[in-house]
């Protein structure tokens, strides 16, 4: 009993949210700031063309958020930058706008980007990237910022 005990608590040791691996061994020390992140229909929900999402973000402290999406076709692109204060928001754009959701069709990965500082200057996460482009892009999005407290969480849903 005492060997499966120290096991399971050295594989949950190894679950800690302290750090993620980006891409080509590349290595991000993460803060748990984000600590909820997903659509308003919650995770793998399926939604329409022209329909509008809204995403539930929770923090831990106040910072900075970029909001980026990968399409199923490679494409990347941020859609909104914010100033949040810690607590649970219900994001649905800019006021007098919304999250409009268009084409392609199939799975759209979304990231909460959460940093300390201001957003890097002249750096703007839009282009077209394979899974292994679209991680090193957003390493060098934290790294550029200068934040020493930075987070990542991703959600998904499908375009129906």
């Amino acid at each position: 009993m005492r060997k499966v005990l120290l096991v399971v608590l050295g594989l949950l040791a190894g679950c800690a949210p302290s750090s993620v691996t980006v891409g080509l061994g590349l290595r991000l020390e993460l803060s748990p700031v984000i600590t909820r992140f997903e659509p308003d229909r919650g995770p793998g929900s399926s939604y329409r063309v022209g329909e509008s999402v809204r995403f539930w973000l929770s923090l831990t402290r106040p910072g900075y958020i970029t909001l980026a999406a990968i399409d199923p076709d490679g494409v990347a692109y941020e859609f909104d930058r914010l100033f949040l204060n810690p607590g649970t928001h219900l994001l649905s754009g800019p006021p007098g706008y919304r999250y409009e959701l268009r084409p392609p069709l199939g799975l759209q990965r979304v990231r909460a980007i959460y940093t300390d500082t201001p957003h890097p200057p002249g750096l703007v996460l839009r282009g077209r990237y394979t899974a292994s482009g679209w991680e090193q892009q957003t390493y060098l999005y934290i790294e550029r910022s200068g934040s020493r407290v930075r987070d990542i969480a991703e959600t998904y849903f499908y375009i129906r």
